[in-house]
């Protein structure tokens, strides 16, 4: 869930602090009072600590297709990244009174349907889906954040920052089209593969969970409207595209 796009230069809503008002303008102490926005954000912290759990899972399992030592010592890193990211969401939860099984189960059966549905059938599949289905997700909850407490804000970007799945991802699948440039049709396909089953996977995750939904649509702290949920997927979709170009595919 932690490849965003360095080579991106889509604004993150998230690094304009100073137009931060309302709730994106108070701490957990004060934001929280609104029971409807506590619910919110352990929902989200739950979504989020259970991808970080299902990413550690995914890249253990990866790491048994590396072609070499050296590939599978790199999934691993990663991987532990991915675990500890999760900890850290599970410690936040029990901190503020949550349960974090509880928190996380809601999602489960979403994401493990996900992970199922885009099950990589090789090594180089296996990296495009970390750097471009894991980076959708990862616009997906930086654009959430940036509608946030700042103590949540803050937590939640950590747990975004880049593993160092990027610039592996893209080093390899370049490598591997180069080598064999009809590798690149496949891979493309898979792609847009795993974009549209991703959008639709935050969508249902979302309408299950009245809180999250208010969030976004507005009700809830400085929630979007309908028209900038709009603008959020172009922005994550544009995005997208870029990823696609940086590892030589086509969008």
């Amino acid at each position: 869930m932690t490849t965003p796009d360095n080579t991106s230069d889509v604004p993150d809503p998230s690094d304009t602090p100073a137009e931060h008002t309302g709730v994106a303008a108070q701490d957990w102490a004060r934001a929280s009072a609104d029971p409807q926005y506590r619910a919110a954000v352990v929902d989200l912290l739950g979504a989020l600590a259970y991808g970080e759990l299902a990413a550690f899972e995914r890249l253990a399992e990866d790491a048994k297709l590396a072609p070499t030592l050296a590939d599978k010592a790199e999934l691993a890193k990663m991987a532990s990244a991915e675990f500890h990211h999760y900890e850290k969401l599970r410690d936040r939860l029990t901190e503020i009174g949550a349960e974090p099984t509880q928190a996380m189960e809601p999602f489960v059966a979403a994401l493990d349907g996900f992970h199922r549905q885009t099950a990589p059938s090789d090594w180089l599949e296996g990296l495009v889906k970390a750097y471009v289905g894991d980076s959708i997700a990862s616009d997906f909850y930086r654009e959430v954040a940036a509608r946030l407490d700042a103590d949540t804000r803050g937590l939640v970007l950590a747990v975004l920052d880049d593993t160092g799945h990027a610039s592996f991802a893209v080093e390899k699948v370049r490598a591997a089209i180069d080598a064999d440039p009809r590798v690149g049709g496949r891979l493309a396909l898979w792609a847009r593969r795993l974009m549209g089953e991703a959008l639709s996977q935050s969508q249902r995750v979302v309408a299950d969970r009245d809180a999250l939904s208010t969030m976004l649509v507005g009700g809830v702290a400085d929630g979007f409207d309908l028209a900038e949920v709009g603008k959020m997927f172009s922005r994550i979709t544009e995005a997208h595209t870029k990823r696609m170009a940086a590892l030589g595919l086509a969008a």
